[in-house]
Order: C-alpha cells, then structure tokens, then sequence
C-alpha cells in the first residue's frame, strides 16, 4: 500500500516537472523579448514563466481537483526553482522567504487579473491587465493587444489538448502560436 502511494508521487512529481519544464522553455522563446517587446530582465521572464503557468492552469481549472492537483504540484515546483534562482543570486537565507512571499503574491495577483479578464469576454481587460503586469514602466504601441492575441490563441489550442496528454506531462506548446502569427 505505501509503495504505491509513494509511486503515485513521484510519478505525480515527473509529470510536473515536465510540465514545467515545457512552461519555462516556452517562456524562453526568443520572440517573446524581440517581437513582443518583453523586457528581456529577471521581472520580464518572471512574467513569462508566470503567463505561460496561468494558461496551463486556466487550461486545468474545470477539472476535477484531482487532475487540477498537477497544477499545484506545478506550483510547489515553480516556488522551489524561484528559491533556487534567488539564492544562485546570493540572496541571503533570512531574505529568502520573504522575497518568495512576494513571489507568490505576484504570481497569483497575475494569475487571477488574467483569469478574470478572460472570463470577463471584454478583451480591452486582458490588454491592461498585461500591459500593468508585463510592461509596469509603460507598454509599447500595440504590444499588449499582440500579447492578448497570443493569449488568446494560446487558451484555444491548450483547451484542444486532450486531458491525458497533458496529464501525462506532455504539454505541447509547439500548438501555439508564435509571436509573429499571433500579430
């Protein structure tokens, strides 16, 4: 009984790091700092990491709280590779807790703007609630409305993902759109 408990984990833990994985390579991609004009700095792939996070999780959010406890695991993995990054960054082990509180808040303050300017329908949401979160300084002319377009192409092609691929932790984010086509 507690061998398969214990497999299940850490099965559980491999589909989730390979969907992280696959989040943080997508949030990698060279277009996003070239042609959507992400600042290419710690906040903007921070960003990155936290929007590409929120489609698989809006992806996830109808599913049944066992599936969605992927998303989750996600989560606690994103949580311990921002501990990770902080500390490579030298800072110091009474700071790191509270810089990743603060992580965390921004990562779900970015998740629930999203969500909530999907479910709204009213794209000019999803533009601000993009360029206040990506581009705090000020949005390029017509970056956040490109964004929103990848977003948006982004949520129709996860949700044309079946379920027991991305539970099996292969999320395909090649489906997505690239920048330029998302323009």
């Amino acid at each position: 009984m507690f061998r398969r408990l214990f497999t299940r984990n850490r099965r559980n833990e491999a589909i989730a790091y390979s969907l992280y994985g696959a989040i943080v390579a997508q949030a990698r991609q060279p277009a996003l700092y070239t042609e959507f004009a992400v600042p290419d700095t710690l906040d903007g792939r921070f960003d990155m990491i936290v929007l590409h996070g929120f489609l698989l999780f809006h992806r996830l959010k109808d599913e049944t709280s066992e599936d969605r406890q992927v998303g989750q695991d996600v989560f606690d993995i994103f949580l311990k590779d921002m501990d990770g990054t902080l500390r490579e960054m030298g800072v110091g082990d009474i700071s790191v807790p509270k810089k990743l509180k603060k992580m965390a808040e921004a990562f779900f303050g970015r998740i629930r703007a999203y969500d909530e300017a999907l479910l709204s329908g009213e794209r000019a949401k999803l533009v601000d609630a993009i360029e206040r979160n990506v581009f705090p300084d000020g949005a390029p002319a017509g970056v956040g409305e490109r964004i929103a377009d990848y977003v948006e192409a982004a949520v129709v092609a996860l949700a044309a993902q079946p379920l027991p691929v991305i539970l099996s932790g292969k999320l395909d984010y090649s489906s997505l759109p690239t920048p330029s086509a998302a323009a």
